[in-house]
């Protein structure tokens, strides 16, 4: 990491040091994308780079805090004005409106589409929290794959071993982050999409409550289920992002939180007397040694031996799949028709099987689901917190095409939603923990940390805790 990143820390700490007047928001822009040119030709995690947006929004920054002090105004009195986020450089997964950019989604189809008119609604919280915005990030082809392995803009690599993959969707989220060209960066999550890469990448993550955060101005996957969130380089900035992502969007039909939740103050609070429990049966019958191993650490570092059973996982994870293929090979029926050839060539086979379904298939799924959460939210009767290993392999090679998950095999891109899917598909929100087990070879493996839905606030609480006991933490990568 450059020198100015590397000293100024996280993004609490960054923030903090503008503020201070240590450091300015263009040294840190400037630190970022000389790390980005450092890196990212390894990396492949960036599509494009905003740089006159980037230093025209850290110069506003920097132009904002000297004329709050030439007005005579101390340091208590410059944390609002300045945002919660001042100065931190982040970047977005290339789904997300940017204005003057054509919202790529992965896709070569897309190219032909005008530049957006405006930013999404969550670059704009952003903006509004004083963040930088540096660029738009690699990830799957309209976000239907676990891996990233784009053929259009290249695969993109793990920092920590650049043989091998990067998770996705959001695989170019979570390697920016993993690699410190950013400290945050914004991705989606529809059935795992920035709780693999995070996990894959060692890096926090957070899939909120579904609809707790505003979609408008992204490029939607599947409507019914799509998630926006952040990744981050440490837990206290994944809290702040998330403060700063809220907000009700009366223009957004599907973001149904009307009252922001912060937690970045909360989150300082104990977690003594939170119910913890562990999954079992589906989410340990698909968890390798190297998963099952992270999750035992969690527990023992949560003091809970607590074992619990999540209903229906299996099914869940069937439904979604039809769900997400469904209105997956729906929303792109006219492409699919007239350009099929242009089509990232390892998902378009899901994309026309999708469209080819027969519609009682998805409406049973449907019927299902709401069948489903109610049995999810009772669990949480009895648990505050629940904890699972978030993918069930640490990174596998680029170009993997199988893998051996206790004795059997199971498609690599498909299987590294395995775990994830069932969470997602209640919409609980979930915060995913870097762990390193002692049997990967320095590759990281995350750990769910789920809650019920609308409590982010007990999800943070618990990762807190195994940030503070050393267990959870991003290290820093290879490349």
């Amino acid at each position: 990491m450059s020198a100015a990143l590397n000293q100024h820390g996280d993004a609490v700490q960054m923030a903090a040091a503008v503020r201070q007047g240590d450091v300015s928001a263009r040294e840190l822009l400037t630190a970022s994308l000389a790390r980005i040119e450092a890196t990212d030709a390894r990396v492949n995690a960036f599509t494009c780079q905003t740089q006159e947006r980037a230093f025209a929004e850290a110069d506003a920054v920097d132009a904002r805090r000297s004329a709050l002090v030439k007005q005579g105004h101390g340091q208590a009195q410059l944390r609002d004005p300045l945002g919660p986020l001042a100065g931190v450089p982040y970047a977005v997964k290339n789904l997300y409106d940017i204005v003057g950019e054509v919202t790529l989604a992965g896709s070569v189809i897309n190219r032909s589409h005008p530049p957006a008119g405006s930013d999404a609604f969550l670059v704009k919280q952003m903006k509004a929290a004083g963040a930088v915005l540096v660029g738009a990030l690699n990830m799957d082809e309209y976000a239907y794959g676990f891996t990233t392995e784009n053929t259009h803009y290249g695969p993109c690599h793990n920092p920590h071993d650049l043989a091998r993959l990067s998770g996705g969707s959001s695989g170019g989220s979570g390697a920016a982050v993993a690699a410190g060209q950013v400290p945050l960066s914004l991705g989606s999550d529809t059935n795992g999409s920035i709780r693999v890469p995070a996990s894959l990448c060692g890096v926090w993550g957070l899939k909120p409550t579904f609809g707790r955060l505003s979609r408008r101005g992204t490029y939607p996957f599947v409507h019914s289920i799509d998630h926006l969130g952040p990744m981050a380089s440490s837990m206290a900035g994944l809290a702040l992002a998330y403060d700063a992502l809220q907000g009700p969007d009366a223009h957004d039909p599907g973001c149904h939180a009307q009252r922001v939740q912060p937690v970045a103050a909360s989150v300082q609070h104990s977690s003594t007397g939170l119910r913890v429990g562990v999954l079992n049966g589906y989410f340990d019958d698909h968890a390798s040694a190297a998963a099952r191993e992270v999750v035992a650490l969690a527990a023992r570092t949560l003091g809970t031996s607590a074992s619990v059973s999540w209903p229906d996982a299996g099914l869940a994870r069937a439904a979604a799949f039809i769900i997400t293929a469904s209105e997956g090979g729906s929303l792109h029926l006219d492409d699919l028709r007239t350009q099929l050839a242009a089509f990232e060539p390892l998902s378009v086979d899901r994309f026309v099987a999708g469209a080819l379904q027969p519609v009682d298939w998805y409406l049973r799924a449907q019927r299902f689901r709401r069948i489903y959460r109610d049995r999810i939210n009772a669990l949480f009767t009895d648990w505050d917190v629940l904890i699972t290993a978030a993918t069930p392999v640490s990174a596998p090679l680029i170009g993997t095409e199988w893998l051996d998950i206790n004795g059997t095999q199971q498609p690599c891109r498909a299987a590294m939603g395995l775990l994830t899917q069932p969470i997602s598909f209640a919409g609980c929100p979930v915060v995913t923990a870097p762990m390193w087990p002692s049997s990967t070879h320095g590759m990281p493996l995350g750990v769910q940390v789920i809650a019920a839905p609308w409590r982010e606030d007990l999800a943070f609480a618990v990762a807190r805790q195994l940030s503070d006991a050393g267990v959870a933490q991003v290290k820093a990568a290879a490349c």
